[in-house]
């Protein structure tokens, strides 16, 4: 799956899952979960800045289970918010694995490129 098509796809995965009562198209790993409560975020804010969101990098395949990627969003209060997020094509949902609010010590001034 090209980058464009895993964009595509995340983006469509949290739309979806906003209007379902399941919440069967995102999947959050325990990590993922504490990452939001430690950086004041809620899963509904999180989900819902996935719907803009931009990959700033692709991960390779190989030794994982499932494709997966970084990305960079915005929750509604613009802060900057990345995730790594893997992708499940077969069974249609996405997988957080971890989400954390990016430091300025580490990232560029557009949030985008490691230091």
């Amino acid at each position: 799956m090209r980058v464009d098509e895993k964009q595509r796809f995340i983006r469509q995965k949290a739309i979806e899952n906003e209007s379902d009562p399941s919440g069967s198209k995102v999947y959050w790993s325990r990590h993922a979960i504490g990452e939001t409560v430690n950086d004041d975020l809620t899963r509904v804010e999180v989900e819902r800045a996935f719907q803009d969101c931009e990959i700033i990098e692709d991960y390779p395949v190989a030794h994982r289970p499932l494709p997966d990627c970084l990305l960079l969003a915005w929750v509604a209060d613009e802060r900057p918010l990345h995730a790594v997020v893997a992708i499940d094509e077969q069974n249609e949902r996405i997988f957080v694995v971890t989400v954390y609010v990016p430091s300025k010590e580490r990232w560029s001034y557009d949030w985008r490129i490691r230091k």
